[in-house]
């Protein structure tokens, strides 16, 4: 990211805005605004390849394959569509391991650099789905998204409180509904 860039860009903004971006509390703003970006829209410098191998920690000494559900994992994000804040939101992931199981706490350093990009919600759910994929060679995956989105409560309609969910779901997740509903009664909780 060229930071000096971003800043002249939201100076500009600042002024088309009706503001005076010299105005004391709007002096650094430019530059606080830059350096957010650089934390909040860290994943965009990463494919989901990328992150696959930045989290690839699996342990091998599974026998059986049973189902691992790691449940509300608190992401944000933002709309590609208004650039508006993607909040209240989270990540529940679970998969059927076929031989092996990821730290757990990779899982969620996932599910949070997938949210540092602009996104769509949809988008989320499938690049978890995707770079659990990679990880675990299992296609049995399952990853359910919920949130709020300030481009829907705060403009617009204005409605407050509305949430909007999503599921994708991969190999086995797909087909059996049992399975599902196991997933989702075990997250309701």
């Amino acid at each position: 990211m060229n930071n000096k860039q971003i800043e002249y860009h939201i100076k500009c903004i600042l002024g088309e805005l009706g503001e005076d971006p010299r105005r004391p509390g709007l002096v650094e703003t430019p530059k606080r605004v830059a350096k957010m970006f650089e934390e909040v829209f860290e994943g965009i410098k990463y494919s989901n390849d990328d992150i696959a191998k930045m989290y690839d920690k699996c342990f091998d000494e599974l026998k059986e394959n049973d189902l691992v559900v790691v449940d509300h994992i608190p992401i944000f994000s933002y709309c590609e569509h208004h650039l508006a804040l993607m909040y209240n939101m989270n990540v529940h992931v679970a998969y059927v391991p076929a031989g092996k199981v990821i730290g757990l706490s990779k899982i969620a350093r996932i599910a949070e650099m997938v949210g540092k990009r602009l996104q769509l919600q949809e988008r989320i759910g499938q690049d978890i789905a995707e770079i659990l994929i990679k990880i675990l060679g299992t296609e049995d995956v399952m990853v359910v998204v919920e949130g709020e989105h300030s481009c829907m409560t705060a403009r617009g309609v204005k409605s407050r409180g509305a949430k909007t969910k999503t599921a994708t779901l991969r190999g086995d997740f797909k087909s059996d509904a049992e399975l599902r509903a196991e997933v989702y009664s075990i997250i309701s909780k």
